[in-house]
């Protein structure tokens, strides 16, 4: 019976950035615990190609394309859903990207980053939590970064600023039945990693970096989010719960 809290029927679940990757494993986790999931993505073609492949799984799934920086698309989209499946009980703000810096980049590229690795995820969760808030239930998982770069990388700036909003949201909106946790990824194999870095040199990062001896997988990440938006991680939120193979406690 205790492993029933972590079944997720009946329940409505969204996922930005989750045709691909970590956000796609997310997506399919969820899914596989009895939640209804609507992925979200600004990548038609990946869009349509990860909603294929969830229904062929049988999976209950529908499909949004979002540029999560356009903040009307953001509102229209938030409403769209609501209106279909008449509510969302599960956000999962998956949809960022890098962005390394130099010393002189112009405020253009700060204000770029910032949009889409912080206020998108605020911009979202806020359009979602009233609704929320009237079903005295919900989880905001957010799907975060390091906030101790090693170089300049906007990217990480404004992942630290979401671990801080969603450390002062969590003091707001625990009272009614809703908690909102982090989850920064280390190093997680992707097509960008296998693409950009060849076989050797990970075999040699994991066994000299890594504590565990591997890089992680997206579904390492989902498993988490799933435990994170079920029941039984109902009396965890405010926290940034690092999965990184260990990678943090070495430095």
């Amino acid at each position: 019976m205790y492993f029933d809290k972590f079944r997720l029927d009946g329940r409505v679940a969204f996922v930005t950035g989750g045709a691909q990757g970590i956000g796609l494993a997310a997506a399919e986790a969820l899914a596989e615990a009895g939640a209804t999931v609507v992925i979200g993505d600004c990548n038609e073609i990946a869009l349509s190609e990860a909603a294929s492949l969830l229904s062929d799984k049988a999976y209950e799934v529908d499909a949004e394309q979002l540029d999560v920086t356009d903040s009307a698309q953001v509102s229209e989209v938030a409403e769209a859903i609501v209106a279909r499946h008449g509510h969302v009980d599960i956000l999962v703000n998956n949809a960022g990207g890098s962005r390394p810096l130099p010393v002189d980049a112009p405020d253009s590229k700060w204000d770029e980053a910032i949009a889409l690795n912080f206020t998108s995820y605020r911009r979202i969760a806020h359009a979602l939590l009233p609704q929320m808030i009237e079903r005295k239930w919900g989880r905001i998982v957010n799907i975060t970064g390091k906030s101790e770069p090693e170089g300049l990388n906007a990217a990480f700036a404004a992942k630290a600023a979401v671990h801080a909003w969603a450390k002062g949201l969590s003091r707001e909106i625990g009272e009614h039945g809703i908690t909102i946790n982090c989850i920064p990824p280390g190093r997680i194999m992707s097509e960008q990693i296998r693409r950009n870095y060849p076989p050797d040199y990970r075999e040699r990062f994991a066994e000299e970096e890594i504590p565990v001896g591997y890089w992680g997988e997206p579904e390492d990440l989902a498993a988490l989010a799933v435990f994170l938006a079920s029941r039984a991680g109902a009396f965890v939120t405010g926290q940034t719960i690092v999965a990184d193979g260990g990678v943090t406690i070495t430095g």
